[in-house]
């Protein structure tokens, strides 16, 4: 007589898998950290490169902008500029390895659901953004003179700026087929909108029209918030970018979550 031991069941982990969504958390973040010299200090690197290449070509011709000196101007800028291209790199890059080499059946057989995969996810690339974030200004900081006006807005603007570019990122990996489609929107969407959102200038000296584009852009706002947050001055609304940002993110990451929960591209 056979006796049964064990059954078939389904396991009850509650309304959130905080064991899973912790494990793929985790493995995300080493996955970054393995590679800690691409992943973190090449953004840095670069940072510094358009730093020095912008001080030595506009010499002692460098003027004023918001009340600050052009360098300390740029400084924050550039920080935030490479910081969201990260968060977006790190969830494209998530999803397209995984469907490349196979393993994105790993996520889809997990017991995650699409919620906690998403927000993983999107939570290891902010954890990058942000530790990209404390290593430039850290090493900002033994060239020129940085400042911190009020932390909170520093750490919202990183925080709001990274999990939109994380959701965004986790999109475009979910459509992409390649690293060729996922060039496409780094090349025409993501460095473009980062470059004219107020990086190298202040949107004040743009045409009427121009001003009024550049302040629906959703970069104007991550790195015009995050800049307050440093200098103490803003070219746009600081509290509708606040507000602004956080219905962007929630969006996103709303379709980010559908596509997912549906199998978009990666259920036959």
């Amino acid at each position: 007589m056979v006796v049964k031991k064990y059954e078939i069941g389904v396991r009850k982990f509650g309304l959130i898998n905080w064991i899973g969504l912790r494990s793929l958390y985790i493995k995300e973040v080493s996955r970054f950290m393995v590679v800690w010299a691409q992943t973190l200090f090449s953004p840095l690197v670069s940072s510094l490169l358009f730093l020095s290449v912008l001080s030595l070509a506009l010499g002692n011709e460098r003027g004023e902008v918001l009340g600050f000196s052009f360098i300390n101007f740029l400084a924050p800028g550039l920080i935030i500029m490479s910081m969201i291209q990260q968060s977006f790199s790190h969830s494209v890059s998530s999803l397209i390895i995984g469907k490349m080499q196979g393993n994105i059946l790993d996520l889809l057989y997990a017991p995650l659901s699409a919620a906690e995969v998403t927000l993983a996810i999107i939570f290891a690339a902010i954890t990058r953004s942000i530790t990209i974030l404390i290593v430039s200004v850290l090493a900002f900081s033994l060239i020129i003179d940085m400042q911190i006006h009020n932390i909170f807005f520093i750490f919202f603007g990183a925080f709001f700026g990274s999990f939109f570019l994380g959701a965004l990122g986790f999109i475009t990996g979910l459509w992409a087929e390649k690293f060729d489609h996922t060039a496409t929107i780094t090349n025409f969407i993501i460095v473009p909108l980062s470059f004219l959102s107020g990086v190298f200038y202040s949107v004040e000296r743009l045409p009427d029209i121009f001003q009024s584009i550049s302040k629906i852009n959703p970069f104007f706002y991550i790195i015009d918030i995050t800049r307050y947050g440093f200098l103490g001055v803003s070219d746009g609304n600081t509290l509708f970018g606040v507000f602004y940002l956080i219905i962007l993110s929630i969006v996103v990451w709303f379709i980010a979550y559908y596509l997912f929960n549906k199998g978009y591209k990666i259920k036959s």
